[in-house]
């Protein structure tokens, strides 16, 4: 029976066609009786099920087309018009059919938000600790959550903790705890394991709330409507005065009987299913899953946009953006592979982002030896012969506070950084600041976003305010909200929703309730599915933000050609009925008129499988490699212009060593300016080609020339300066030029990223921050 109900639609076009052709031939053999009998069980089956569908949207108090058919096939049997009643049914089955398969929205399961709830708790006691059900933790009981564990209830830390708490507010970087902290149920114990005491039972946690919130921003969402429906409002009354009419004027209910017949409404049924289902296929080959013809339609009459920050607008994954050393005599890239050594066997949650920053600069990594965690502090372990130490600052520098320690501090509170401390045989010798980068291809996103029709942007973020308006600054929105839990994003969509069409766009648990509160949930599914994804009405497989600008410009173009088709079959079908009207239609003959229409209407349709515009970048993949080479030299030239703020740092009119300097600009002129012309001559070609004109282009030369210059310029002031020659004033000049540069290629390197690289598919550029390639492009122009 559960098969028969999930088949409905499909036994009946198979039972329709079956008979409409067994009539058929039955007919040509001469078989006149059978061929009736078998257009009549075709014209009952139809009529059995138009009453059912008629009876159903009574039932709802929703205005339908299908009693058009019901009237049709009821007018065909009483006339003896059984051909023309049983070619309704299939038209009425293939509508159907496919209405059943591009309409049905795709049910938004929980399951992945139950999976992830924590069945079972550890609870301390005098005996011990022992396993309970979640359900049995009562408030003042003792939660012991080990490493990676998910809090499983609200509580009050007894020891300190670093939780990752990107389930509730969407923040990737972890956070440390002191005790005394309370802390909410979903967040995951990123440190050692902790002692809490449990302040509310499982079903009132939040985690639980968040559950609820899903539930119920689920309920409140409004169910599609069909196009047909749409128009029954006025094609009904309209079909039916015209039969009465015809009926009344000529005495004939066979008159009455074909205007019914060429008013079936199939350019309804059949070609705006087929214009939303091709668009659900054009979106689906982008990359883009959009889960049913009602999705597509609400993501077509979208106008505001808003978006979650981490994972969303930025990388989602801590990422190095400086190096502090302790005195000049450290090398940073040295510090950064010891550091990158040790934690290759770490489980931390920022080892793998020390490693990656590694790797993707080039260095080669020792495998570590006699490694030991110190719980709540860090790990040390002997890196070929050195030992070295990686964790906090009270662990490697102790209570001192050098001017090294408090520029880390100082610089870390500027940017909302994490850092982690390195000490090397025992001695401080730097620290290392990560922050969640901005996504290249995000500024270009909004834009194409707007391009796309879309009219309000803005930024909901469970983040500080002054990082989510820098990242709102830079990426273009115009709306920031920060500091929001779920809830806090769940008003924000009923508040714009009173104004103009709504889509949401998140990654995390913690936006499932806005995701489906929204017109649209828009869920990053690229590098792996989450409970959002399961909340979302479209889920973006690739890792391309302006895949959905060309999925808005697809489903708009979808809807656009739908209409055509309607309005193209409708008036053809008007045009039809009057001809019916007057006689100059039998309804035999109209029913076959009516399918030549239909096939006009669906082949009007089915431009939609065609492409469109799209913002997406097509590259061959000759420039694609090009782009991949330059991509590997771009991340090995990040260790050379940090550098050039570590020697500027290092410069004071009373004591001076040139020496850096003077290395410094060795490395300038043999590495960063070779690839800086490789750029010029092969990347920016290759951006022009992409996006088909120069303009895009002309500020990236211009950075191009001013780097050579000051080069030039940082040449010149060093030649034939040293340590007995230089003056206080060369200093500060030097000084003044290094900053200079140093800011000149900060911008620069976002510039190309934004303009140049984020063009290239992500997948394409994951290699390049993998492995120990370097230079081999602008080696070519030495």
């Amino acid at each position: 029976m559960a098969w028969l109900r999930t088949h409905t639609e499909l036994l009946l076009f198979s039972s329709s066609t079956v008979l409409l052709l067994g009539g058929g031939l039955a007919w040509m053999l001469q078989a006149l009786t059978v061929a009736d009998v078998l257009w009549i069980a075709g014209t009952l089956l139809g009529l059995a099920f138009s009453i059912a569908w008629t009876l159903g949207a009574i039932r709802r108090r929703q205005p339908s087309v299908d009693v058009i058919a019901l009237l049709a096939l009821a007018g065909a049997l009483w006339v003896s018009e059984f051909f023309a009643g049983a070619m309704i049914t299939v038209m009425l089955a293939s509508g159907q059919l496919l209405e059943a398969r591009a309409a049905a929205r795709a049910r938004r399961e929980l399951s992945l938000l139950v999976e992830r709830a924590p069945r079972t708790a550890r609870r301390r006691s005098d005996s011990g600790v022992i396993e309970i059900p979640v359900d049995e933790v009562v408030k003042g009981d003792r939660i012991v959550v080990g490493t990676g564990e998910v809090v499983p209830v609200d509580g009050r830390l007894t020891s300190p903790a670093i939780l990752d708490e990107a389930a509730l507010t969407g923040e990737s970087m972890p956070v440390e705890r002191p005790a005394g902290d309370e802390v909410r149920s979903g967040v995951v114990n990123a440190g050692p394991p902790i002692d809490l005491t449990a302040i509310a039972i499982a079903a009132e946690s939040t985690y639980a709330g968040v559950v609820r919130l899903v539930e119920q921003a689920q309920a409140s969402s409004a169910p599609f409507v069909r196009t047909a429906d749409r128009f029954a409002s006025w094609f009904v009354p309209l079909t039916l005065v015209v039969a009465g009419l015809a009926w009344v004027m000529s005495s004939d209910p066979v008159r009455a009987v074909a205007v019914l017949v060429v008013a079936t409404p199939c350019p309804l049924l059949l070609a705006a299913p087929i214009a939303i289902m091709s668009g659900l296929a054009r979106a689906a080959h982008i990359g883009v899953v959009v889960k049913g013809g009602g999705a597509l339609e609400r993501l077509a009459a979208g106008r505001v946009m808003l978006f979650d920050k981490t994972g969303t607008l930025t990388q989602g994954q801590p990422t190095l953006s400086d190096v502090v050393t302790a005195s000049d005599r450290v090398d940073p890239a040295e510090l950064i592979r010891l550091a990158a050594s040790l934690d290759q066997i770490s489980p931390h949650v920022l080892a793998s982002s020390i490693v990656t920053a590694a790797t993707r600069r080039g260095l080669v990594l020792d495998m570590p030896e006699a490694v030991q965690e110190e719980h709540g502090y860090g790990l040390r372990g002997m890196v070929g012969t050195q030992e070295v130490r990686v964790g906090k600052a009270a662990w490697i520098v102790g209570a001192t506070q050098p001017a090294w320690v408090r520029q880390v501090r100082r610089r870390a509170d500027l940017d909302g950084s994490l850092t982690v401390f390195v000490a090397i045989d025992g001695e401080p010798a730097g620290a290392m600041l990560f922050q969640d980068p901005i996504r290249s291809d995000a500024p270009r996103m909004v834009r194409a976003l707007r391009a796309a029709g879309i009219s309000r942007v803005m930024l909901v973020t469970g983040d500080r305010a002054d990082i989510a308006d820098t990242v709102g600054r830079i990426v273009g929105v115009d709306t920031v909200l920060a500091d929001c839990d779920p809830a806090d994003k769940l008003a924000a969509i009923r508040a714009e929703a009173a104004h103009a069409p709504t889509i949401m766009v998140g990654d995390g648990v913690n936006d499932a309730p806005a995701l489906a509160a929204a017109g649209v949930g828009v869920a990053l599914a690229a590098r792996g599915a989450t409970a959002s994804s399961e909340a979302a009405d479209v889920v973006l497989t690739v890792d391309r933000l302006d895949a959905l600008a060309d999925a808005i410009l697809i489903s708009r173009r979808s809807k656009r050609i739908a209409v055509q088709a309607v309005v193209v079959g409708m008036g053809l079908s008007l045009i039809a009925m009057i001809a019916a009207a007057f006689g100059m239609l039998p309804p035999g003959v109209g029913a076959v008129v009516q399918e030549v229409i239909d096939v006009l209407a669906i082949g009007i349709a089915l431009r939609a499988v065609l492409p469109g515009k799209v913002h997406t970048i097509a590259m061959p993949p000759k420039d694609i490699a090009i782009a991949h080479e330059l991509k590997v030299e771009h991340d090995a030239m990040l260790a050379v212009v940090e550098q050039i703020r570590a020697v500027a740092d290092t410069l004071t009119t009373q004591s001076s060593d040139l020496a850096a300097a003077h290395t410094l600009l060795h490395r300038l002129e043999t590495e960063l300016l070779p690839h800086e012309r490789a750029d010029e001559a092969l990347l920016v070609p290759l951006v022009d080609r992409a996006l088909g004109g120069t303009d895009v282009t002309v500020a990236l030369s211009r950075t191009h020339a001013e780097i050579e210059h000051q080069i030039g310029r940082l040449r010149r002031l060093l030649t034939g300066l040293d340590d007995d020659t230089v003056l206080p004033e060369d200093v500060i000049e030097l000084r003044r030029l290094l900053y200079g540069l140093y800011a000149v290629l900060r911008l620069h390197n976002a510039q190309e990223e934004e303009s140049a690289f984020s063009l290239v598919p992500a997948a394409h550029l994951e290699g390049s921050q993998t492995g120990p390639q370097r230079r081999t492009l602008s080696g070519a122009q030495h």
